[in-house]
């Protein structure tokens, strides 16, 4: 037997303590109750606490002493001293490890009501896993809720909670709980409708007076049922004529998805690199990442020429595939693994950059959309993307108190 396994299995036979103590918070408790286990030269094995609505909850996994019973009456004395309720339980060996397959589950509700966490509780379950921590991410505008869950494949685990979260009216992300999830990644993002309300090329045949022509070709075009390339062509060339002040005036026009100052200001912070990929068009894109910091853009340039639009756009088109290969090229130029990266966005010319991302992210999205992403995000705010990657609102709020944009 190697020294490694000679400790693992001393530590698992070894008799052990578990100390539980709740009741109403305050300065001190923990303090108090450490400090009695301390004048016995106990070992820590574990030790986890949380502060619920003003109650405390604090569980210390401790090297049992020959004297435990005597030590369990002290104990009961400081309980009765403090007005807290303290338990001790006698065991052996060390807290039983996670089982394989560590999952993080996400699940944002509009409202979260008790039913739906409930379902998607006992969907965990029905896989055989095990909840081992649940945490709050946020309470307004949405309430989020992240599990730490192990004993089940990721996969197994996305396509139950899936199902379910569309059963409770539940946005459910489930992400591998390795180590690279802490890792800085690469957002890459689609730009009308996602990281901006509505769309340019519509903003633009409003002032061509065609907006309702180009908005019906638009929505197919977004639903897969129109070739993008064939689309986009058709509907530029009602652009034809259009004064290029029109481009001006349509970006101090544009309003930004609720939240996505909060979303690009957050990462940046951290050190995550951003880019934007468009079918729109590089006029409007490139003035969007100047404004807000981003570090790549791609999009389709129209075509100027004496002040006025042509109708038709300069070089390649960014389609389907095109963004695919965009996002490929920032995370090269970003010297970011493809599985660190994640892709946003809402339309069926979306589906390639979503599927070649590590983490697939389908927002407010065409129905053929949300079938084929990793996860879907039915509520109006980009910054719940923050609630996927491991942030909360507080400490979001925090960041923005400590350094106020």
């Amino acid at each position: 037997m190697t020294a490694e396994a000679e400790v693992e299995k001393n530590s698992a036979e070894r008799p052990t303590l578990l100390v539980t103590l709740t009741g109403t918070d305050r300065p001190g408790l923990t303090s108090a109750v450490l400090s009695t286990l301390a004048t016995r030269g106990l070992e820590v094995i574990d030790a986890e606490q949380v502060v619920l609505r003003g109650r405390l909850i604090l569980g210390v996994l401790l090297s049992a002493p020959r004297d435990h019973k005597n030590l369990k009456e002290e104990l009961k004395e400081l309980a009765s001293a403090l007005d807290i309720d303290i338990s001790v339980k006698k065991g052996v060996g060390d807290n039983e490890p996670r089982r394989k397959g560590r999952s993080q589950v996400t699940v944002i509700g509009h409202p979260l009501s008790a039913v739906g966490l409930a379902a998607i509780a006992g969907r965990i379950a029905d896989t055989g896993a095990n909840i081992d921590r649940i945490s709050r991410m946020a309470r307004y505008p949405v309430t989020a809720m992240e599990i730490a869950v192990s004993g089940a494949a990721p996969e197994t685990l996305r396509t139950v909670l899936a199902q379910e979260g569309v059963r409770q009216g539940l946005d459910v992300a489930v992400q591998d709980g390795g180590l690279y999830r802490r890792a800085k990644r690469l957002i890459v993002m689609d730009v009308d409708s996602t990281l901006i309300q509505g769309e340019v090329i519509e903003m633009l045949a409003g002032h061509a007076g065609r907006e309702a022509e180009v908005a019906a070709v638009t929505e197919q075009a977004m639903r897969g049922e129109l070739d993008f390339t064939e689309s986009l062509v058709h509907r530029v060339k009602a652009l034809e004529g259009l004064p290029a002040s029109a481009l001006d005036e349509v970006y101090d026009a544009i309003e930004f998805a609720p939240g996505a100052r909060t979303l690009v200001r957050t990462l940046k912070r951290l050190g995550y690199q951003f880019a934007i990929v468009s079918g729109g068009f590089s006029q409007i894109t490139d003035k969007l990442a100047a404004e807000l910091g981003i570090d790549y853009a791609k999009a389709n340039e129209l075509e100027i020429v004496d002040g006025k639009l042509t109708g038709r756009v300069i070089g390649e088109i960014v389609d389907r595939a095109g963004k695919a290969t965009a996002l490929r090229q920032f995370a090269e130029r970003s010297k970011t693994p493809l599985s660190q990266t994640v892709a946003i966005g809402d339309g069926a010319n979306d589906l390639d950059m979503l599927a070649v991302a590590g983490l697939g992210v389908a927002f407010n999205a065409k129905p053929v959309v949300q079938a084929a992403a990793d996860t879907h995000l039915s509520v109006p705010y980009l910054d719940t993307i923050l609630y996927l990657l491991g942030i909360s609102r507080e400490e979001v709020e925090t960041a923005d108190a400590d350094q106020p944009a």
